[in-house]
């Protein structure tokens, strides 16, 4: 099977907010509590800078990421993003993928540096493709995370140099 990463359009919104909210209902990797909806949903995606999104050649959206400033004024340089991976589709190397394009992505807005704030401790695969690709883990932050099952697990801040 053959994936393009690309812009979202408008059509994509709804495979998106599935997508996005088996991120959140597993409630192990996302900050957010409550799932995307028919109108907050397309609201959310259009207020990012960059939203990109995995197609397969069949046309099916099989994941996506988010892309905005992490901060405002003088850290306005700073990115940060967020990735979502069909359920079904893991371990396939789409997140790899996702992520490529958010860096040329950042990069081509003007970004100079892509902030992860919160990847969880326990999210191994996301940690060793950040690692793989050439991110640096700024340290732990013990307890930053509440997972859904009530258990604070660490977070590990991670940035890449655009």
């Amino acid at each position: 099977m053959d994936i393009t990463v690309r812009p979202y359009r408008p059509a994509d919104t709804e495979a998106m907010i599935r997508i996005w909210n088996q991120v959140v209902e597993e409630g192990v990797s996302f900050p957010q509590e409550e799932p995307l909806d028919a109108v907050s949903g397309p609201a959310f995606f259009a207020g990012q800078s960059f939203c990109g999104v995995a197609e397969a050649d069949t046309g099916e959206i099989l994941g996506l990421y988010i892309l905005h400033p992490n901060n405002v004024g003088r850290c306005g340089h700073i990115c940060n993003a967020s990735y979502a991976v069909a359920a079904e589709c893991r371990g396939e190397h789409i997140g790899e993928q996702l992520v490529l394009d958010c860096l040329r992505r950042g990069r081509e807005l003007g970004f100079r540096v892509l902030q992860f704030n919160a990847v969880v401790a326990t999210n191994v695969h996301a940690r060793h493709l950040y690692e793989r690709l050439g991110f640096t883990q700024l340290g732990t932050i013990p307890g930053g995370f509440r997972l859904k099952n009530g258990r604070y697990e660490d977070i590990c801040p991670y940035y890449h140099l655009l």
